[in-house]
């Protein structure tokens, strides 16, 4: 049992104070992000691991995928930092299209890349994944971590349940995802967490060309901006 005289003193008023202004940080990371990322696009987000050099084949791709969408008229969107996010940086500042970063202040790790033409600087993760969703059309995740894989889960989760519009995403590298996708399929789906109706929401490619095939493909006989339903949506994420 902890004693009474063990616990510091807490000033009530001054905690609530403390979390006033952090309500405000809060409200100025949304605005910058939106007064700056309104303008960009369609863009796609593409994710993955901080881990990766640049001479791993992940690496590679993920700056080729970059590249080829940035040429094909879409704004590259990262995590800013190094690794995969700096990969797809490096492709996107290749192409023809904007290369973006929204960096997040971490401990370690966190380094911002040098690829970025427009760079956005976040505290709080949850206000970056909102950037991440706003203004993609298209979600192209590379193999990685922790970080990597609560992304994936919040796109598919959004998409799955409707808060945001459907839109292509695309799971590069078969080989690193098929023991997830296997887990999927035969824990989630047997156990009725998710559908079989749920397995589609995803693509799963091995290479740049064919993540570009899928997003035109997606966009052959649609509007790639978002309509005036969709805007409405998103404005409940």
């Amino acid at each position: 049992m902890i004693k009474k005289d063990a616990v510091p003193e807490r000033d009530p008023d001054m905690e609530l104070n403390r979390e006033s202004w952090r309500v405000f940080k809060i409200m100025s990371e949304f605005v910058d992000g939106f007064e700056q990322l309104c303008h960009i696009k369609p863009a796609v987000s593409i994710f993955g691991s901080a881990r990766v050099n640049e001479n791993s084949g992940d690496y590679k791709k993920a700056r080729e995928v970059a590249r080829i969408l940035s040429d094909a008229g879409f704004a590259i969107i990262s995590g800013g930092g190094p690794g995969i996010m700096e990969a797809a940086n490096r492709g996107g500042a290749e192409g023809k299209s904007e290369s973006i970063g929204l960096n997040i202040e971490l401990p370690k790790e966190q380094v911002p890349n040098p690829y970025q033409t427009l760079s956005l600087h976040f505290s709080h993760f949850f206000t970056r994944k909102v950037m991440f969703v706003k203004y993609a059309a298209a979600y192209v995740v590379c193999p990685g971590g922790f970080g990597t894989l609560d992304e994936m889960a919040e796109m598919l989760t959004l998409v799955q349940t409707g808060k945001t519009p459907k839109i292509p995403v695309i799971l590069m590298n078969s080989q690193f995802w098929q023991p997830l996708l296997d887990w999927f399929e035969n824990t989630l789906c047997q156990q009725n967490m998710i559908t079989r109706k749920d397995l589609a929401l995803f693509t799963v490619v091995d290479e740049p060309e064919q993540a570009l095939n899928e997003i035109m493909k997606f966009y052959k006989d649609r509007d790639i901006h978002p309509t005036k339903e969709e805007l409405d949506k998103l404005l409940h994420l």
